[in-house]
């Protein structure tokens, strides 16, 4: 079947809302984004929804000579996710994937130190949580995130995304209670070729989205709602 094109991440977000409708307005449902495409798409959801926006920091553990593609991800809470269909087939050593992660995780801690300043750590036991990113590629980098989410003991994941390759459905369906992916295109080169406008959100791009965010839905619902700093 023909697929459209989103033409931008707010658009995607906005019809992402409309199939999340269930969870609007509910004190146990936090929209959590994957920073930093995934934080304007789950701004637009939260606004809509008039649901809390937070952020959980994932890194993609890129091929050294293929940045794009994933061998694995690494999450809060010290979570690694290894893609070894990947690392086998391009004979990647240990040794490679320990400095690929060692740098991710530096960058890792450098985001959180930025994005969430003097927050406290994210309090999701019995929440409702909506994951949120812009696309999935090869899955690694989501998959860290719900692995590390589960174990903040929350009630439940909703995986939400506007694209993904067709595999990527069942493969979420595995780790999360509820998966809603708009597209999955069986010709699938990459998450940007589905977007009109895929440029890319800065630092300042995040911070500014949190808070707005936090200025349009004060205390609601989450404890994570404190003052950042900002």
């Amino acid at each position: 079947m023909p697929y459209r094109i989103f033409l931008d991440r707010k658009e995607a977000g906005r019809l992402l809302a409309e199939e999340l409708l269930e969870y609007g307005g509910k004190p146990d449902v936090v929209v959590l984004a994957l920073p930093r495409g995934g934080v304007e798409v789950g701004f637009v959801i939260s606004k809509i929804l008039k649901l809390p926006l937070d952020i959980f920091v994932v890194r993609k553990i890129g091929v050294p000579w293929q940045e794009e593609l994933a061998m694995g991800a690494i999450a809060s809470g010290g979570i690694q996710v290894l893609n070894q269909a990947v690392i086998n087939s391009l004979n990647i050593d240990e040794e490679t994937i320990r400095e690929v992660t060692a740098r991710e995780l530096q960058e890792l801690h450098r985001r959180e130190n930025l994005y969430r300043r003097e927050l406290p750590p994210l309090l999701l036991e019995n929440k409702r949580v909506i994951l949120v990113d812009d696309g999935i590629a090869t899955g690694s980098t989501i998959r860290a995130a719900v692995a590390a989410i589960r174990k903040l003991s929350p009630k439940e994941i909703v995986v939400a995304v506007p694209v993904a390759p067709p595999r990527a459905f069942e493969e979420m369906k595995k780790v999360a209670d509820k998966v809603i992916i708009l597209m999955t295109p069986e010709e699938f080169f990459g998450v940007g070729q589905w977007y009109e406008n895929f440029s890319q959100l800065s630092d300042w791009d995040v911070c500014s989205l949190l808070r707005e965010s936090r200025k349009e839905t004060p205390g609601k619902g989450h404890e994570v709602l404190t003052n950042s700093g900002l």
